[in-house]
């Protein structure tokens, strides 16, 4: 792939990025027009909805996905490409779930993390999907304390068997995977993987249409209708289904009433560089994904042709940054000199969605009508977990959503205003707390 590539939709339909541009096929859904009847209609074309499709499909109900833009043109299609065993949120998990299912709460949330990972792998592999899927992570440490935590987390994979998995690396070690001064240490994860979000997203969407789903672009949902048949209305159509599942995250404004002010977007910026050729290998011989310890971390990995993708930080006022390269170039830079001037060809932001205490939200607005959302910048793993919970739950097996539908949310009055502002005085507090560790 040459250095000049170009999109291969024009940027009104999806935002101008690297993963648009590397996109294996693009997708080309109907406008929904006119009445159609399914068992679960699925609102979001993202990966929590398309993820949620695919598990209905293959329990052989009869699914359609209506989405206001393209299949994936929201966080899923837009996000840093890593499969981690990470979860938002997890301490509060924890304390929460403690309540309703006790001490075994510690080997719930534990295999919990890599639940996500076995569904991708399967589903890449049942469905031949291309993604550019790749092993290796690394969790790298920039202050001693930092190497404490991983020193925990190296102890406790032990512990549950995953020691031909995880490596603990010394400053020398880290500097044998990455061309780079900047690390303490790290703990290296060949359980984690990275990938390109966008075209494995459009793949599941392909194999949740050879299943019989109907799926639907450019058909935004204007009205949700309760009762005991459900319906969505969108300007040119209606579906009449059994159930309705909401999984479009932060990117609607439906049913304010009940979920106004549980959720609020917080912009992450991400670059990629020109190809690097040969320099790629230098950088990253191993080819792994990485992050660091901080609250606000920066995160990168190289592209299957070879060019550094990066992103870092996070604009918590729910606007966009009007130069993400110019913010992320003295990032990539502190990280790898041998960088210093290089060419930024691709930026775009992608908007997360945060919840106040990271737990995902999962819920339900009536008795047929489901939610799905709040992943807080961990949703590749996540959101595949969650769909295989919903799954679950609309086919009568509530186990798993109750235990997360019970955990206790913020709401905030007025959350289109205080929100953000909120969120930004809470990240300023921990920010500070990070500099004072």
């Amino acid at each position: 792939m040459n250095a000049a590539i170009q999109p291969v939709v024009p940027a009104a339909e999806r935002c101008k990025s690297y993963y648009t541009a590397t996109l294996n096929e693009e997708t080309d859904y109907p406008t929904l027009q006119g009445q159609v009847s399914v068992d679960v209609v699925i609102i979001g074309g993202g990966f929590t909805g398309v993820a949620s499709a695919v598990e209905l499909a293959e329990r052989g109900l009869k699914v359609a996905i209506v989405e206001s833009h393209k299949i994936g043109w929201g966080a899923t299609g837009r996000n840093g490409g890593q499969v981690t065993g990470s979860l938002s949120g997890d301490e509060a998990m924890r304390t929460q779930m403690r309540k309703s299912i006790g001490e075994e709460v510690d080997d719930f949330i534990w295999h919990l993390r890599w639940r996500g990972h076995e569904i991708i792998k399967s589903r890449v592999q049942k469905y031949g999907i291309q993604c550019d899927l790749r092993h290796g992570h690394l969790h790298a440490a920039m202050k001693p304390v930092h190497m404490s935590e991983l020193e925990s987390t190296y102890a406790e994979a032990q512990r549950r068997g995953m020691g031909d998995e995880v490596t603990l690396l010394d400053r020398d070690g880290v500097r044998a995977h990455l061309g780079s001064d900047l690390y303490l240490g790290a703990l290296k994860n060949t359980r984690n993987m990275h990938l390109h979000p966008l075209n494995l997203c459009i793949g599941e969407a392909k194999a949740a249409a050879s299943l019989g789903a109907l799926i639907f672009e450019h058909s935004e949902v204007l009205e949700i209708v309760h009762g005991a048949n459900p319906a969505v209305i969108t300007a040119q159509g209606r579906i009449d289904a059994k159930q309705v599942l909401l999984a479009g995250d932060v990117y609607h404004k439906l049913e304010p009433k009940q979920l106004k002010g549980k959720i609020f977007p917080a912009m992450g910026g991400i670059v990629t560089t020109k190809p690097l050729g040969e320099l790629a290998q230098e950088l990253n011989p191993h080819n792994l994904a990485v992050y660091d310890c901080r609250f606000v971390l920066d995160y990168y990995r190289m592209t299957a042709d070879g060019r550094l993708l990066f992103g870092g930080g996070a604009n918590y006022s729910g606007r966009d940054s009007r130069d993400i390269a110019g913010e992320l170039r003295p990032c990539i830079e502190r990280t790898f000199p041998q960088l210093k001037g290089v060419d930024i060809e691709f930026q775009w932001s992608c908007a997360m969605g945060i919840v106040m205490n990271r737990i995902p939200q999962l819920g339900k607005l009536s008795d047929n009508v489901w939610y799905c959302q709040g992943y807080s910048g961990h949703g590749i793993a996540t959101t595949h977990i969650m769909g295989e919970i919903m799954a679950e739950a609309m086919t009568g097996s509530l186990g798993h959503f109750d235990t997360f539908a019970s955990c206790k949310h913020i709401k905030v009055p007025l959350g289109d205003v205080f929100g953000n502002p909120m969120l930004a005085v809470g990240m300023w507090y921990y920010g500070l707390l990070e500099k004072l560790r």
